[in-house]
Protein backbone atom coordinates (compact mmCIF):
# COMPACT_ATOMS: atom_id res chain seq x y z
CA UNK A 1 0.00 0.00 0.00
CA UNK A 2 2.86 2.13 1.26
CA UNK A 3 4.32 2.11 -2.39
CA UNK A 4 1.60 2.43 -3.96
CA UNK A 5 1.03 5.61 -2.30
CA UNK A 6 4.27 6.98 -3.17
CA UNK A 7 4.03 6.22 -6.91
CA UNK A 8 0.81 7.74 -7.04
CA UNK A 9 1.88 10.85 -5.21
CA UNK A 10 5.52 11.10 -7.26
CA UNK A 11 2.94 10.84 -10.81
CA UNK A 12 0.39 13.27 -9.36
CA UNK A 13 3.26 15.83 -8.40
CA UNK A 14 5.23 15.19 -11.87
CA UNK A 15 2.62 15.50 -13.89
CA UNK A 16 1.51 18.89 -12.34
CA UNK A 17 4.70 20.18 -12.30
CA UNK A 18 5.32 19.43 -15.91
CA UNK A 19 1.69 20.67 -17.30
CA UNK A 20 2.86 23.72 -15.21
CA UNK A 21 5.72 23.88 -17.52
CA UNK A 22 4.05 23.41 -20.47
CA UNK A 23 1.91 25.67 -19.60
CA UNK A 24 4.00 28.95 -19.76
CA UNK A 25 5.13 27.27 -23.31
CA UNK A 26 1.33 27.31 -24.24
CA UNK A 27 0.35 30.58 -22.92
CA UNK A 28 2.87 32.40 -24.33
CA UNK A 29 2.83 31.14 -28.24
CA UNK A 30 -0.76 31.82 -28.03
CA UNK A 31 -0.41 35.43 -27.12
CA UNK A 32 2.61 35.73 -29.44
CA UNK A 33 0.40 34.57 -32.33
CA UNK A 34 2.63 31.04 -32.27
CA UNK A 35 0.14 28.21 -33.91
CA UNK A 36 -0.27 25.29 -31.09
CA UNK A 37 -0.77 22.27 -32.40
CA UNK A 38 -1.54 20.13 -29.60
CA UNK A 39 -1.51 20.62 -25.57
CA UNK A 40 -1.80 17.25 -23.75
CA UNK A 41 -1.68 16.16 -20.41
CA UNK A 42 0.51 12.76 -20.44
CA UNK A 43 2.27 10.99 -23.11
CA UNK A 44 0.53 9.18 -26.45
CA UNK A 45 -1.11 7.49 -27.25
CA UNK A 46 -4.14 9.59 -26.55
CA UNK A 47 -7.02 8.88 -24.40
CA UNK A 48 -9.48 11.94 -25.04
CA UNK A 49 -8.63 15.03 -27.76
CA UNK A 50 -11.10 17.71 -28.23
CA UNK A 51 -9.93 20.43 -31.34
CA UNK A 52 -10.35 23.64 -31.11
CA UNK A 53 -9.48 26.31 -33.22
CA UNK A 54 -6.12 25.15 -34.73
CA UNK A 55 -5.14 23.04 -31.33
CA UNK A 56 -6.33 19.52 -29.72
CA UNK A 57 -5.97 19.55 -26.42
CA UNK A 58 -5.63 15.77 -25.22
CA UNK A 59 -5.41 13.48 -22.28
CA UNK A 60 -3.16 10.78 -23.02
CA UNK A 61 -2.51 6.92 -21.46
CA UNK A 62 0.64 7.56 -20.14
CA UNK A 63 0.79 9.49 -16.88
CA UNK A 64 4.33 10.96 -16.83
CA UNK A 65 3.88 14.68 -17.38
CA UNK A 66 2.64 16.80 -20.51
CA UNK A 67 3.89 18.34 -23.86
CA UNK A 68 2.71 21.06 -26.29
CA UNK A 69 3.39 20.66 -29.90
CA UNK A 70 4.22 23.87 -31.64
CA UNK A 71 3.60 23.74 -35.21
CA UNK A 72 7.66 24.20 -36.97
CA UNK A 73 9.88 24.76 -33.72
CA UNK A 74 12.51 24.52 -36.31
CA UNK A 75 11.49 25.24 -39.72
CA UNK A 76 10.43 29.33 -40.21
CA UNK A 77 8.88 27.80 -43.33
CA UNK A 78 5.91 26.73 -41.77
CA UNK A 79 2.95 28.98 -41.50
CA UNK A 80 2.15 30.57 -37.89
CA UNK A 81 5.67 28.30 -36.68
CA UNK A 82 7.77 29.39 -33.63
CA UNK A 83 10.92 29.38 -36.25
CA UNK A 84 9.45 32.10 -38.18
CA UNK A 85 8.86 34.64 -35.22
CA UNK A 86 11.64 37.14 -34.02
CA UNK A 87 14.23 36.91 -31.94
CA UNK A 88 12.31 38.47 -28.89
CA UNK A 89 9.00 36.09 -29.40
CA UNK A 90 11.50 32.68 -29.67
CA UNK A 91 13.04 33.20 -26.37
CA UNK A 92 10.19 33.99 -24.46
CA UNK A 93 8.39 30.62 -25.38
CA UNK A 94 11.49 28.97 -25.05
CA UNK A 95 12.09 29.99 -21.44
CA UNK A 96 8.83 30.75 -20.46
CA UNK A 97 8.42 27.15 -19.18
CA UNK A 98 11.41 26.98 -17.11
CA UNK A 99 9.89 30.70 -15.71
CA UNK A 100 6.85 29.19 -14.59
CA UNK A 101 9.07 26.31 -12.51
CA UNK A 102 10.72 29.15 -10.59
CA UNK A 103 7.33 31.33 -9.95
CA UNK A 104 5.00 28.17 -9.31
CA UNK A 105 6.98 27.17 -6.23
CA UNK A 106 6.35 30.58 -4.67
CA UNK A 107 2.79 29.40 -5.00
CA UNK A 108 3.13 26.35 -3.31
CA UNK A 109 5.35 27.30 -0.33
CA UNK A 110 2.88 30.15 0.11
CA UNK A 111 0.37 27.88 0.63
CA UNK A 112 2.54 25.00 2.50
CA UNK A 113 3.06 27.96 5.07
CA UNK A 114 -0.74 28.51 5.27
CA UNK A 115 -1.64 25.24 5.91
CA UNK A 116 -1.12 23.86 9.79
CA UNK A 117 2.35 22.70 9.73
CA UNK A 118 5.16 21.24 12.46
CA UNK A 119 7.75 23.51 13.42
CA UNK A 120 10.33 21.95 15.81
CA UNK A 121 12.37 24.62 17.88
CA UNK A 122 15.10 23.72 20.07
CA UNK A 123 18.70 25.51 21.68
CA UNK A 124 21.38 25.44 19.22
CA UNK A 125 24.34 24.03 21.06
CA UNK A 126 28.15 23.60 19.83
CA UNK A 127 29.33 20.66 20.73
CA UNK A 128 32.78 20.61 19.33
CA UNK A 129 34.74 23.67 17.15
CA UNK A 130 37.85 22.53 15.10
CA UNK A 131 40.92 24.41 15.53
CA UNK A 132 42.49 26.83 13.31
CA UNK A 133 38.73 27.18 12.12
CA UNK A 134 36.77 30.26 11.33
CA UNK A 135 34.55 29.62 14.57
CA UNK A 136 37.52 28.81 16.33
CA UNK A 137 39.34 31.93 15.38
CA UNK A 138 35.90 34.03 16.29
CA UNK A 139 36.16 32.49 19.59
CA UNK A 140 33.15 30.10 19.62
CA UNK A 141 33.36 27.61 21.87
CA UNK A 142 32.27 24.12 22.62
CA UNK A 143 29.36 24.53 24.91
CA UNK A 144 28.13 27.79 23.54
CA UNK A 145 24.41 28.04 22.22
CA UNK A 146 23.81 29.99 18.76
CA UNK A 147 21.04 32.80 18.78
CA UNK A 148 20.97 33.88 15.57
CA UNK A 149 22.25 34.51 12.64
CA UNK A 150 22.42 37.73 10.48
CA UNK A 151 19.93 38.50 12.68
CA UNK A 152 18.08 35.63 11.37
CA UNK A 153 16.47 34.29 15.49
CA UNK A 154 17.38 30.00 14.53
CA UNK A 155 14.46 27.53 15.68
CA UNK A 156 17.39 24.49 15.14
CA UNK A 157 20.88 23.75 14.12
CA UNK A 158 19.34 23.03 10.73
CA UNK A 159 18.20 26.55 10.35
CA UNK A 160 22.14 27.41 11.57
CA UNK A 161 23.11 25.00 8.56
CA UNK A 162 21.17 26.84 6.32
CA UNK A 163 22.20 30.18 7.00
CA UNK A 164 25.64 29.06 7.08
CA UNK A 165 25.18 27.27 3.32
CA UNK A 166 23.66 30.38 1.91
CA UNK A 167 26.23 32.63 2.78
CA UNK A 168 29.42 30.79 1.58
CA UNK A 169 32.47 33.00 1.14
CA UNK A 170 30.31 35.44 3.13
CA UNK A 171 31.41 37.32 6.42
CA UNK A 172 28.07 36.32 8.73
CA UNK A 173 27.49 37.90 12.52
CA UNK A 174 26.47 34.98 14.65
CA UNK A 175 24.90 35.92 18.09
CA UNK A 176 26.02 33.40 21.19
CA UNK A 177 25.58 32.54 24.74
CA UNK A 178 28.58 31.52 26.29
CA UNK A 179 28.89 29.01 28.98
CA UNK A 180 28.90 32.32 31.33
CA UNK A 181 25.48 33.31 30.45
CA UNK A 182 27.33 36.12 28.16
CA UNK A 183 26.04 37.32 24.93
CA UNK A 184 28.13 37.90 21.74
CA UNK A 185 27.86 38.75 18.09
CA UNK A 186 31.05 37.25 16.52
CA UNK A 187 31.81 37.34 12.49
CA UNK A 188 32.74 34.50 11.08
CA UNK A 189 33.54 33.57 7.47
CA UNK A 190 31.77 30.39 5.62
CA UNK A 191 34.35 28.64 3.97
CA UNK A 192 33.67 27.41 0.24
CA UNK A 193 36.25 24.47 0.73
CA UNK A 194 36.66 23.29 4.10
CA UNK A 195 38.88 20.75 5.21
CA UNK A 196 37.41 17.16 5.47
CA UNK A 197 34.81 16.60 7.76
CA UNK A 198 34.70 19.87 9.40
CA UNK A 199 32.49 21.96 7.95
CA UNK A 200 32.26 25.30 6.19
CA UNK A 201 32.52 27.20 9.59
CA UNK A 202 34.36 24.49 11.39
CA UNK A 203 31.38 23.44 14.35
CA UNK A 204 29.79 20.21 15.12
CA UNK A 205 26.33 21.28 16.48
CA UNK A 206 23.01 19.32 17.69
CA UNK A 207 19.93 20.77 19.18
CA UNK A 208 19.79 20.28 22.91
CA UNK A 209 19.10 16.94 24.68
CA UNK A 210 15.78 17.04 26.15
CA UNK A 211 14.77 20.39 24.90
CA UNK A 212 12.64 20.03 21.19
CA UNK A 213 9.22 21.42 21.40
CA UNK A 214 6.98 21.18 18.23
CA UNK A 215 4.34 23.41 17.86
CA UNK A 216 1.79 23.49 15.01
CA UNK A 217 1.44 26.95 13.38
CA UNK A 218 -0.10 28.06 10.31
CA UNK A 219 0.59 31.27 8.84
CA UNK A 220 -2.07 34.08 7.71
CA UNK A 221 -1.77 35.09 3.43
CA UNK A 222 -0.01 38.37 3.98
CA UNK A 223 2.52 36.59 6.16
CA UNK A 224 2.84 33.10 4.06
CA UNK A 225 3.47 34.95 0.43
CA UNK A 226 6.53 37.12 1.14
CA UNK A 227 7.77 33.79 3.06
CA UNK A 228 7.12 32.00 0.01
CA UNK A 229 9.10 34.27 -2.25
CA UNK A 230 12.06 34.32 0.15
CA UNK A 231 12.48 30.72 0.76
CA UNK A 232 11.92 30.29 -3.15
CA UNK A 233 14.88 32.78 -3.39
CA UNK A 234 17.06 31.31 -0.89
CA UNK A 235 16.45 27.55 -2.41
CA UNK A 236 17.97 29.33 -5.80
CA UNK A 237 21.03 30.50 -3.79
CA UNK A 238 21.26 27.44 -2.36
CA UNK A 239 21.47 25.71 -5.94
CA UNK A 240 23.79 28.15 -7.30
CA UNK A 241 26.02 27.62 -4.40
CA UNK A 242 26.19 23.68 -4.69
CA UNK A 243 27.17 24.26 -8.76
CA UNK A 244 30.03 26.30 -7.44
CA UNK A 245 31.04 23.51 -4.84
CA UNK A 246 30.82 21.09 -8.15
CA UNK A 247 32.94 23.17 -10.24
CA UNK A 248 35.74 23.47 -7.28
CA UNK A 249 35.74 19.84 -6.04
CA UNK A 250 34.25 20.75 -2.81
CA UNK A 251 31.21 18.24 -3.14
CA UNK A 252 30.51 15.97 -5.90
CA UNK A 253 27.17 15.58 -7.78
CA UNK A 254 24.72 13.06 -6.90
CA UNK A 255 22.52 12.03 -9.18
CA UNK A 256 18.93 10.60 -8.19
CA UNK A 257 16.51 9.10 -11.04
CA UNK A 258 12.47 8.61 -10.96
CA UNK A 259 13.13 5.31 -8.88
CA UNK A 260 14.81 7.60 -6.01
CA UNK A 261 12.23 10.20 -6.33
CA UNK A 262 9.08 8.56 -6.28
CA UNK A 263 11.17 7.09 -3.07
CA UNK A 264 11.65 10.34 -1.66
CA UNK A 265 8.21 11.17 -1.95
CA UNK A 266 6.75 8.40 -0.53
CA UNK A 267 8.84 9.40 2.76
CA UNK A 268 8.04 12.96 2.49
CA UNK A 269 4.35 11.78 2.54
CA UNK A 270 4.56 10.20 5.67
CA UNK A 271 6.00 13.55 7.45
CA UNK A 272 2.45 15.27 6.28
CA UNK A 273 1.07 17.77 3.34
CA UNK A 274 2.82 20.60 4.26
CA UNK A 275 6.61 18.87 3.77
CA UNK A 276 5.04 17.41 0.20
CA UNK A 277 4.33 21.05 -0.94
CA UNK A 278 7.96 22.13 -0.05
CA UNK A 279 9.30 18.70 -1.69
CA UNK A 280 7.29 19.30 -4.51
CA UNK A 281 8.40 23.18 -4.62
CA UNK A 282 11.92 21.81 -4.79
CA UNK A 283 11.09 19.32 -7.53
CA UNK A 284 9.73 22.14 -10.04
CA UNK A 285 12.94 24.78 -9.00
CA UNK A 286 15.11 21.51 -10.13
CA UNK A 287 12.71 21.08 -13.51
CA UNK A 288 12.87 24.77 -14.19
CA UNK A 289 16.80 24.85 -13.73
CA UNK A 290 17.53 21.78 -15.58
CA UNK A 291 15.58 22.65 -18.64
CA UNK A 292 17.45 26.34 -18.73
CA UNK A 293 21.04 24.07 -18.63
CA UNK A 294 22.52 24.55 -22.78
CA UNK A 295 22.02 21.42 -23.85
CA UNK A 296 20.71 20.28 -26.78
CA UNK A 297 16.90 19.06 -26.81
CA UNK A 298 16.27 20.95 -23.37
CA UNK A 299 14.89 24.33 -23.41
CA UNK A 300 18.07 25.70 -22.62
CA UNK A 301 20.02 24.15 -25.68
CA UNK A 302 17.00 25.81 -27.94
CA UNK A 303 18.18 29.42 -26.43
CA UNK A 304 21.76 28.71 -27.40
CA UNK A 305 20.71 27.88 -30.90
CA UNK A 306 18.86 31.64 -31.22
CA UNK A 307 21.46 33.58 -29.36
CA UNK A 308 23.83 32.18 -31.49
CA UNK A 309 21.93 33.15 -34.50
CA UNK A 310 21.07 36.76 -33.31
CA UNK A 311 25.11 36.66 -32.78
CA UNK A 312 25.67 35.43 -36.29
CA UNK A 313 23.31 38.56 -37.62
CA UNK A 314 20.33 36.46 -38.38
CA UNK A 315 22.26 33.20 -40.18
CA UNK A 316 20.44 30.29 -38.30
CA UNK A 317 21.17 26.86 -38.33
CA UNK A 318 19.15 24.67 -40.92
CA UNK A 319 16.27 23.16 -39.42
CA UNK A 320 17.44 20.13 -40.76
CA UNK A 321 20.86 19.88 -38.84
CA UNK A 322 18.79 21.72 -35.79
CA UNK A 323 16.40 18.83 -35.81
CA UNK A 324 19.55 16.09 -35.68
CA UNK A 325 21.16 18.07 -33.29
CA UNK A 326 18.01 18.10 -30.90
CA UNK A 327 17.89 14.46 -31.94
CA UNK A 328 20.96 13.44 -30.91
CA UNK A 329 20.62 15.27 -27.44
CA UNK A 330 17.46 13.76 -26.84
CA UNK A 331 18.99 9.98 -27.35
CA UNK A 332 21.97 10.89 -24.93
CA UNK A 333 19.03 12.36 -22.16
CA UNK A 334 17.25 9.00 -22.39
CA UNK A 335 20.49 6.90 -22.53
CA UNK A 336 21.16 9.14 -19.12
CA UNK A 337 17.99 8.51 -17.88
CA UNK A 338 18.13 4.75 -18.16
CA UNK A 339 21.77 4.51 -16.89
CA UNK A 340 20.45 6.81 -13.71
CA UNK A 341 17.39 4.12 -13.17
CA UNK A 342 19.49 1.71 -13.51
CA UNK A 343 21.65 2.90 -10.76
CA UNK A 344 18.60 3.49 -8.52
CA UNK A 345 17.77 0.10 -9.04
CA UNK A 346 21.23 -0.98 -7.97
CA UNK A 347 20.91 0.86 -5.36
CA UNK A 348 17.82 -0.44 -4.18
CA UNK A 349 19.00 -4.21 -4.15
CA UNK A 350 22.70 -3.83 -2.11
CA UNK A 351 21.73 -0.65 0.50
CA UNK A 352 17.44 -1.74 0.35
CA UNK A 353 17.47 2.29 -0.57
CA UNK A 354 17.70 4.22 -4.23
CA UNK A 355 18.70 7.18 -2.74
CA UNK A 356 22.36 7.61 -2.80
CA UNK A 357 23.68 7.84 0.96
CA UNK A 358 26.04 11.01 1.47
Amino acid sequence: MAVFVSIFTFLLVLVVLVVAHELGHFLTAKARGVRVMEFGIGFPPRILGIKKGDTIYSINALPLGGFVKLAGEEDPRVAGSLASKGYGTRLLVLSAGSLMNLLLPIVILSVAFMVPHNVYTAPVVIQDVAENSPAAAAGILPGDTVISVNGNTLNNSSDLQRHIQLNLGKEIDIMVKHADSTVETVQVTSRWKPPQGEGSIGVLMASAAGSITVESVSEPIWRAVPMGAEECYQTLVLFKNEIIRWFIGASAPQLTGPVGIAELTGEVVESGFSPLLEFSAFLSINLGIINLLPLPALDGGRIVLVLLEMIRGGRRVSAKVEGYIHLVGFTLLIALMVLVTYSDIFNIITTGSAIPMP
